[in-house]
């Protein structure tokens, strides 16, 4: 599995985990949100903005987010 199938996966798992709608994160995060469902489909190469961007409105941070095992090889 890509890295971006990994981050679109944890990004839904979060949002999912919160009971946000693709529309609620997309509004709280200001991310277009047919870019977080490409996100969330693994489709797209996301930029270190629009992941900062994205982490923050799920209400955690850099380290919490990627410390779990969605990361490793």
């Amino acid at each position: 599995m890509e890295i971006k199938e990994k981050f679109g996966q944890k990004v839904k798992e979060l949002r999912e985990q919160k009971g946000f709608s693709i529309e609620q994160l997309a509004n709280i995060s200001n991310v277009d949100r047919n870019y977080i469902s490409d996100i969330e489909k693994g489709k797209r190469n996301v930029s270190i903005i629009i992941i900062e961007k994205i982490i923050l409105a799920l209400d955690t941070d850099f380290t919490s987010f990627f410390s779990d095992n969605s990361f490793k090889k």
